[in-house]
């Protein structure tokens, strides 16, 4: 099995920061993509930001220049630290891993977090 499991989310101020933590965990043998997701109340689920293993990194433009997403390799963990939030960015912040869980899957596959509530609120 493969677990991902987010933490820091919270209540914030305008203007406020956090950071998310995402790691990986179970049977993996490798990992390509790292990402995040967020979906806010009556709105699709929407791209946040994605990493490779490589570092490559893509952004959201509502995001860029605020958000940075980075990853540890060694221990299978994605972050997102979050500056200079707004109420626009409340929603439920979800990881995912692309990954292959056996040297012998054909496959990579998508296996997702169970999201963390962030909320910007003054």
């Amino acid at each position: 099995q493969v677990q991902l499991v987010e933490s820091g989310g919270g209540l914030v101020q305008p203007g406020g920061s956090l950071k998310l933590s995402c790691p990986a965990s179970g049977s993996i043998f490798s990992i390509s993509v790292m990402g995040w997701y967020r979906q806010a109340p009556g709105k699709q689920r929407e791209l946040v930001a994605t990493i490779t293993s490589g570092g490559s990194t893509n952004y959201a433009d509502s995001v860029k220049g605020r958000f940075t997403i980075s990853r540890d390799n060694a221990k299978n963990t994605v972050y997102l630290q979050m500056n200079s939030l707004t109420p626009d960015d409340t929603a439920v912040y979800y990881c995912y891993a692309n990954l292959k869980r056996f040297s012998g899957d054909y496959y990579y596959q998508n296996y997702w977090g169970q999201g963390t509530q962030v909320t910007v609120s003054s």
